[in-house]
């Protein structure tokens, strides 16, 4: 009997896609069906991320319609990450591997076959890779792949050009389950699995319809988040930042010394006022960052739940 695959598709007002979504992949998983490479009980699981829209009675509708839909409807909206991380972990007791994908249709379905394919030469994790950004504008690809290079640089270990396209085997996912944070950043937290990892290229199409859920302002937020939940980087950086301003007044102050034992009066206020303000600058800075930190662990000493599901669409 060949083994149950899971499509996790996390949901926040996608009304206007879903249909087309539906459609694409229910052709999808019946013919993985028909060609024996599926088991027949395998499902698409879509996760409504507390949508204000009819998200959720089109969900509702597809499992009515047809069992190859199941549904998730968390409490309320709790971020694509904690979304997406609610519909793995449903999954994880029913499928023998689970793919996760936007609903938006940017995802090439069709890589569903390499990636299950990859699967049964034994890689527990597989990777959606895009082959290429030529279709992004300039500033697009150069602050995304500026994006992945910062991370990497900061010993946040991500896959260049990877978003959260992917498969993981049941072994993978529970190994998923084992990361308890609360401050979530899937990309750099699945390559820490350290399971047989594959990846399969695909091209990136445009969205099929309705609008993007992730503008400038939140792609940077992204990023931060991130950067501060994978490295401790950023703060050694500070460390390191102070010693240099200190060795530098010191060289300062050695020069001062000098030139008043040679009678040299130090003039000059302006690059006196604007050292003072570099140095408030950079305090600032600092503490923003590690004020950053201090969040983070506020809310993980928390304990508490990163969702919580209202209702369960599944035919068993």
């Amino acid at each position: 009997m060949k083994d149950i695959l899971y499509i996790v598709v996390p949901c926040y007002n996608e009304e206007e896609v879903l249909p087309e979504t539906s459609r694409r992949l229910r052709e999808k998983v019946s013919a993985l069906i028909a060609e024996g490479k599926i088991s027949d009980r395998s499902r698409i699981l879509f996760v409504n991320d507390g949508s204000r829209d009819r998200t959720w009675q089109l969900i509702s509708e597809l499992h009515d319609s047809d069992h190859i839909f199941s549904g998730v409807n968390l409490s309320r909206n709790r971020g694509h990450q904690n979304a997406l991380l609610a519909g793995l972990m449903t999954a994880k007791e029913k499928c023998d591997m689970a793919i996760s994908m936007d609903a938006d249709l940017q995802d090439d379905v069709d890589a569903v076959d390499g990636m299950v394919e990859k699967y049964y030469a034994g890689c527990d994790i597989v990777y959606g890779v895009r082959s290429s950004r030529k279709k992004d504008t300039f500033f697009k690809r150069f602050t995304a792949e500026g994006f992945y290079r910062v991370m990497n640089a900061l010993g946040a270990e991500t896959v260049f050009n990877h978003a959260d396209y992917r498969l993981l085997s049941r072994r993978a996912l529970e190994g998923l389950s084992q990361f308890k944070e609360v401050n979530l950043f899937l990309r750099g937290i699945v390559p820490m699995i350290g399971y047989t990892a594959g990846t399969v290229e695909y091209e990136r199409g445009e969205r099929f319809a309705g609008e993007s859920k992730y503008p400038l302002k939140k792609m940077l937020a992204f990023a931060m988040e991130g950067i501060t939940s994978l490295s401790t980087k950023p703060i050694r950086f500070i460390t390191g930042l102070g010693f240099l301003i200190f060795l530098v007044s010191i060289i300062m102050l050695i020069t001062f010394i000098v030139k008043w034992a040679m009678g040299m009066t130090v003039a000059g206020w302006a690059s006196v006022i604007c050292s003072v303000w570099a140095i408030g600058g950079l305090i600032l800075l600092s503490l923003g960052v590690i004020g950053e930190y201090i969040g983070k662990i506020y809310l993980e000493t928390k304990g508490r739940p990163r969702f919580l599901i209202r209702e369960v669409l599944d035919d068993e």
